[in-house]
């Protein structure tokens, strides 16, 4: 006999899923749905005052009894195709009754087990975006911390899944600085945890230019997306801004003001490796920054140095000694990065291209 009979109706190999007769549950489940549907009649004049955290409340009360009874009875899947039939007939009126959400419900309950985390912060959070938390990330960890990171930009669930494709919690914090010496406890860990590396520029597409200038300039065009990857707070103030200092011209690169930490951020972009000089030239331009364009009341301006590669040594040794705060971070334009590796191994180097261009 095929199994498949016992769990639904099958046609031209496509499985639709039948509820088991009423009649063929135990007394157990009985009383248990029961008390479901009593716990979504009192919850449903609190949903629709607070819709989305009663909802996500709602959700993960019935996931954890769920698991409760599982463990306790040893239900199986079948159940769940009950349950949503049991539900979609008492409340008609509600969505989310499925048996595919229920089983997210389930899930939720299980990758949140502390209830006041729930409530805090992972209910200011749409069950769209919740599902994607549960669906990308693996660990509670990454789950809670881009849960906050959701909350604190407001993300929607696709910038959510770009910004977990891009790897951003590994990537943040990570940039090679001087800001445990150069600032005071408190402010360097809110710096440090503003800047990242590496940076992604993928936005730019493949043909990536060489100059710096150029850099700046599709940067500049793409000023939003660019703005996305440096993270929320950083406000645009210009580029190649002019400094003239004692009747020498100079050009900072790009030139922001951070909202959060009061403070401007010169970048200086390289289209090559990190090397110790790059350090005082950006060191100069903070000084002059600070001197001229300064309000009493900001923080002090704060470097990025942005290169195609660095030795993490070297970097160390040449921020040694400065007191303006200074970060170094890599570029990267990550679009060969997403390929597949017999794709990525198959694609011609730029010194391949220029030889078949000569």
């Amino acid at each position: 006999m095929d199994n498949r009979n016992q769990m639904g109706k099958n046609k031209d190999g496509v499985l639709f899923p039948v509820a088991p007769n009423l009649s063929e549950m135990s007394d157990v489940y009985l009383k248990f749905i029961e008390e479901v549907k009593s716990e979504i009649q009192k919850q449903r004049i609190s949903v629709v005052l607070n819709a989305n955290s009663s909802m996500i409340c709602l959700y993960w009360n019935i996931g954890r009894a769920i698991l409760k009874k599982q463990e306790g009875e040893g239900w199986g899947a079948k159940v769940i195709d009950r349950m949503a039939k049991d539900l979609k007939d008492a409340f008609p009126e509600m969505s989310g009754f499925s048996p595919r959400n229920i089983k997210y419900m389930r899930k939720f309950a299980e990758c949140w087990p502390d209830f006041q985390i729930v409530q805090q912060v992972v209910a200011q959070i749409p069950w769209r975006t919740n599902r994607m938390l549960l669906d990308k990330l693996d660990t509670e960890k990454s789950r809670i911390w881009y849960a906050y990171k959701t909350i604190e930009n407001g993300w929607s669930s696709n910038m959510l899944e770009l910004q977990i494709q891009s790897g951003l919690m590994e990537r943040s914090g990570r940039s090679t600085n001087n800001f445990p010496v150069a600032l005071p406890p408190a402010d360097s860990d809110m710096v440090n945890q503003v800047f990242k590396d590496p940076y992604l520029f993928d936005f730019l597409g493949t043909d990536m230019p060489r100059r710096e200038v150029e850099i700046e300039r599709q940067l500049t065009e793409h000023i939003q997306s660019f703005l996305l990857e440096l993270g929320q707070g950083f406000a645009f103030v210009g580029r190649q801004v002019h400094l003239e200092v004692g009747g020498d011209d100079f050009y900072i690169d790009l030139l922001f003001y951070h909202l959060k930490l009061r403070c401007y951020v010169v970048i200086e972009l390289k289209a090559c490796d990190f090397e110790p000089g790059f350090i005082s030239q950006l060191n100069m331009y903070q000084n002059v920054v600070n001197d001229i364009l300064c309000h009493p009341d900001d923080k002090p301006t704060i470097g990025l140095l942005l290169v195609k590669g660095k030795n993490e040594t070297v970097v160390e040794y040449s921020l040694a000694g400065y007191q303006n705060p200074i970060g170094v971070a890599e570029w990267k334009n990550q679009i060969a990065k997403a390929l597949p590796e017999e794709l990525r191994s198959s694609l011609p180097s730029i010194e391949e291209i220029e030889k078949e261009l000569e």
